[in-house]
Parts: C-alpha cells; structure tokens; sequence
C-alpha cells in the first residue's frame, strides 16, 4: 500500500513535517499578518501553529488533499490565543503608571505620505469588521481558499463562510469609497496651502560687502546645476 504525505505526518516522520513546514509556513506567515497586522507576530503565530500541528498529528485524515487549509484553521485559532493573551497582558500593563510618551517622528513622516493615509483607512475599515468577517477574509480573500475549505478551517458551515464574505465585502467597499473621497480631499486641501515659495516668490539674501541686497531666487534648469 503507497504511504501518502497525509500517512507520514500522522505517524510522526521528521522529513515528512519539514516538507509540510516548506511548503505551507509562508501561506501561515501571511495569513497571521493579515489578521493580526503585526510581522512579529505573524512569525510567532508561525512557530505555534506547527507545534500546535505536530501535536495534533494524528488527528489528521489519511485522506484527503492539501493540509494548508487545516494549517490555516490552526493558525486562525492561534491568532484568537495571542489576542486573548495581549488583552490580559494590557490589562496588567494599565494598572503599572504610565511613562511620559515621547514623540514618534515616524507617524509625522507616514502623515505626508497620501497612500499611506489611504492604507490606513483600509486597516481601519478591516479593524472595525467583526473578527468572523476578518477571518474568512483572510482565506478566502487573501489565502485563496474556496468556501468549502474554509469553511473546513473555521469549523463551520460553508453558508456561513458565504454570508461572513458578503457582509465583510460590503462594509470593506463602503469604507475604502470613504476613505478615497477624504484622501483626494486631504490632497486638495494640503495643495492649496502651500506656501508662495513654490510658485517661484521665493528670494535669497546675497551680502554685498557691507549691505545686503534681496534678489530672486533664480530657478535651476533641467541639466544644469
């Protein structure tokens, strides 16, 4: 009788795991940063994923097909652990009494970038979803499952995958339409402010000896330097 992948990862074989490591820890790494957002993470979701994996080997059907929809079904319920585990964890930390916060240069510098500011209200609109519509998003839409094995990954009715995916599509259309319409308009409004300078007003001091004369800023032609 032929011994399939499915066979040797129920029996514990080393390189057969390594295999399935190989071929599936991208998918399972990409997948925790969708849900999560955070690559850190993401890569810690990885590594309990395929402990959790190894333990529950031989639970696994001898067959069947690929084993990356019950990998992202593991890694899902990961991602549900670490949440409820960061939530006890802020819980502690707001009872310690906060330290002065010092100032992020680097959201002042994301602020200027327009895409950035339109990504942001694409995160925002997938935070505000509920957490049964951010999973089937992240296998149907991102992983590609179809409905079925996600369906197998969540543990619940293909219906049910069916009618998360429609509402989390909706509000996600809604709100990035939304977010568009303030980008250009936050686009608008940052070009009308700016300042003369850029209309070629600007004009430089140039000592003279003893006195100071303004002249025109002249500008630089194309080439020349």
């Amino acid at each position: 009788m032929e011994t399939t992948p499915r066979t040797l990862i129920r029996q514990g074989d080393p390189t057969a795991f390594a295999e399935l490591f190989d071929a599936h820890a991208r998918s399972v790494y990409n997948h925790a940063y969708r849900l999560t957002g955070d690559w850190s993470v993401a890569e810690d979701v990885v590594s309990l994923t395929f402990l959790e994996a190894w333990r529950l080997r031989a639970r696994v059907d001898a067959d069947g097909g690929s084993l990356r929809p019950w990998l992202l079904g593991i890694a899902t319920n990961t991602v549900r652990n670490t949440r409820r585990a960061a939530r006890r964890h802020a819980a502690a930390l707001s009872r310690v009494p906060p330290q002065a916060a010092e100032r992020d240069f680097a959201d002042e510098v994301a602020s200027r970038v327009d895409d950035a500011e339109l990504l942001e209200h694409v995160q925002v609109a997938l935070r505000a979803l509920r957490r049964p519509e951010r999973e089937v998003i992240a296998l149907c839409v991102w992983s590609g499952l179809d409905y079925a094995a996600a369906a197998r990954a969540l543990g619940v009715p293909v219906g049910t995958v069916r009618s998360r995916l429609s509402r989390a599509r909706t509000k996600l259309a809604t709100a990035v339409a939304a977010g568009r319409a303030g980008h250009t308009t936050g686009r608008a409004v940052r070009g009308a402010a700016r300042p003369a300078a850029t209309l070629g007003a600007a004009r430089e001091p140039v000592r003279d000896g003893h006195a100071t004369r303004v002249h025109p800023a002249r500008p630089i032609q194309e080439g020349h330097r």
